[in-house]
């Protein structure tokens, strides 16, 4: 009986082992923030063309934190381990099922690039060491919409308004009224803005997609310099603008024309947000 006891212990115990191993094995082979690029994951790299140290996650993280011990850092061997990642990075592979979004401010602001799923690839001259947050299936900017601003008027009505105004004699309502011409293209009297510039500081980041020239029919393309530019979007990176083609005209263009001729730096675009009713 005493034997039959010592087996029955002995297997136990052997049992006992074996779960722990079995358990191991399955978090490793999808560890997050182990240093290794694995399935699923998105991971950073210390230098370009996916070299040197990586930083892997698993999900977005909207503040990677300044310094250590608090910050996220890069994990594996290589150059960089043991620094911070926030302005570090220099390329990416993403392995998620998702596009992924790389940020030049925390909490998912300022100028970004996107990387499909599967896609390795340098950082941008913007975003090179200037990394500040990333979103794993980032929400569509593909279309323009008036959810939450209040405005009288829909994209399509607006645009609409806008294509039944152009003309290319001067008329002087036009002249230097770009910010006035997209309020009434929305159906308000003033946009509520002094400029075109401080309109576009006035709109809430999560309206804005900076740095995108990829703009639907509606949207708002903004330019910095002095007063600065806007004009609204028709489609097909086609705009309508005042003054391009002569003072008080209103005709169409594209940003590349209003960058060229006038020499102003773009900023973005916008969903069609107006001070005047908030």
């Amino acid at each position: 009986m005493k034997k039959a006891q010592k087996i029955l212990v002995t297997a136990g115990a052997v049992a006992a082992l074996a779960v722990p191993a079995g358990v191991l094995a399955s978090p490793a082979a999808a560890a997050g923030r182990d240093g290794k690029c694995n399935s699923g994951e998105f991971c950073y790299y210390y230098n370009s063309n996916e070299a040197g140290s990586i930083s892997d996650f698993t999900k977005s993280v909207a503040d990677y934190g300044k310094s250590q011990p608090s910050c996220y850092e890069f994990k594996g061997a290589g150059r960089g381990k043991g620094k911070c990642v926030k302005n570090n990075a220099a390329s990416v592979w993403n392995r998620t099922s998702k596009t992924v979004r790389v940020y030049f401010n925390s909490n998912y602001g300022g100028k970004y690039q996107d990387f499909k799923a599967g896609a390795k690839g340098n950082l941008n001259s913007t975003l090179k060491n200037n990394n500040a947050a990333h979103k794993i299936g980032p929400t569509s900017t593909s279309g323009c919409s008036t959810s939450g601003t209040g405005d009288r008027k829909s994209c399509a009505q607006a645009v609409a308004w806008a294509k039944a105004h152009v003309h290319t004699n001067n008329q002087s309502s036009y002249y230097r009224t770009c910010d006035h011409l997209v309020g009434l293209a929305y159906g308000w009297s003033a946009s509520g803005s002094t400029t075109a510039y401080v309109h576009w500081t006035q709109i809430p980041s999560h309206y804005k997609h900076a740095g995108s020239s990829s703009v639907p029919a509606g949207g708002l393309a903004f330019f910095s310099g002095g007063s600065g530019h806007v004009m609204i979007s028709i489609g097909g990176g086609k705009f309508i603008s005042n003054d391009i083609h002569g003072k008080g005209t209103y005709t169409v263009t594209t940003i590349s024309e209003i960058k060229s001729k006038w020499g102003k730096p773009y900023l973005g675009w916008a969903q069609p947000w107006f001070k005047v009713n908030h």
